[in-house]
């Protein structure tokens, strides 16, 4: 539907499990961008089964907000109660770690009064300082999305061009009809939902219906994981959930398995037979993958983070992705 259009409510879908205190910062954030934008808010939190401080937080912020309770079941089955539970015609999807900017509803209202048929991805900032995981992340994407990050500026992509922009259900808005017939049209290579890619597979649905759209004004900022465990368990579920996103089929999680292993054993007798080759390669690979942050658009903290920790990610995410390719074949 093109032409200015009368807004009504904006729906939020925020799904929780074991934030803490991230959710009511979340919150505060939300509140003061809808503010700031004069746009009415039907808020729905979803705790997924928290066992932490989160419960009684919850508890302490249900007055405004439509609390669901669920057991835990994963973020895809998280949303998916939300936007059940929600009634405004127009969503945003949100994560307990994302802080929107003070004026991001403003310009997120402003392109949906022009057409609210449209979905928009959030431009989204990490905090990096004083925390390297977090840095290694931001500058990762940077170098997988450089079209976007090298030169940020208002886009629209779709089905074709789909892998080369940013795009995720931590801060992302649509018709909430869109969304769910997206969900409805969702399939996972794993039995457990838990580990489904709930962002990739689902947008991919979504761009197949409707242009996503990314506008550098509807920004907020996400905070990361803050230690090492936290991001190596990070890395790790990340490259299991990369198979269900990326990989498409058991057939080609087959074939990629087997690939795995033949690169696996060859890189094992290099190992052993050749140790000073394997040891330039990885320093070959650990300054060009600097060097594409860089490049990129990334500062200086992510630079750094991706050279220092390139090394561990590859295995703890290899792992990961070796793991969705065995699930996926049990499934």
């Amino acid at each position: 539907m093109g032409g200015r259009v009368a807004l009504g409510v904006l729906g939020v879908v925020i799904p929780v499990y074991n934030e803490g205190d991230w959710i009511r910062r979340s919150l505060a954030a939300l509140r003061v961008a809808a503010t700031r934008a004069s746009w009415p808010l039907e808020i729905v939190v979803v705790d997924d089964g928290s066992t932490d401080e989160t419960v009684a937080i919850l508890d302490g912020l249900a007055e405004g907000i439509h609390l669901v309770r669920q057991e835990n079941q994963g973020r895809f089955a998280a949303r998916l109660a939300g936007l059940r539970a929600l009634r405004a015609r127009y969503v945003l999807l949100l994560d307990s770690r994302v802080l929107l900017d003070p004026d991001a509803l403003v310009t997120l209202k402003a392109r949906v009064t022009e057409d609210e048929s449209s979905a928009w991805n959030a431009h989204v900032n990490v905090a990096t300082a004083g925390n390297p995981w977090a840095a290694f992340w931001s500058g990762l994407t940077k170098v997988g999305w450089r079209r976007y990050f090298a030169n940020p500026r208002r886009v629209s992509f779709g089905p074709t061009d789909f892998n080369a922009y940013p795009k995720g259900t931590g801060a992302f808005a649509a018709p909430t009809q869109v969304i769910l017939a997206a969900a409805a049209g969702f399939s996972s290579l794993f039995a457990d939902q838990r580990l489904a890619s709930d962002d990739t597979k689902l947008l991919r649905n979504v761009a197949a219906a409707t242009p996503i759209n990314i506008d550098p004004g509807f920004s907020c900022l996400y905070f990361g994981r803050d230690s090492f465990q936290r991001w190596a368990r990070q890395s790790y579920f990340r490259g299991t959930t990369f198979v269900d996103g990326y990989v498409g089929t058991r057939r080609n999680a087959a074939l990629v398995l087997a690939g795995v292993a033949a690169l696996g054993v060859t890189g094992g007798w290099l190992a052993i037979r050749r140790p000073a080759v394997v040891g330039g390669l990885a320093a070959a690979g650990v300054a060009g993958a600097a060097a594409a942050t860089r490049l990129s658009g990334g500062d200086g903290r992510e630079t750094t983070a991706v050279a220092g920790l390139l090394v561990p990610f590859a295995a703890v995410f290899g792992a990961g992705f070796v793991r969705g390719l065995v699930l996926a074949l049990r499934s």
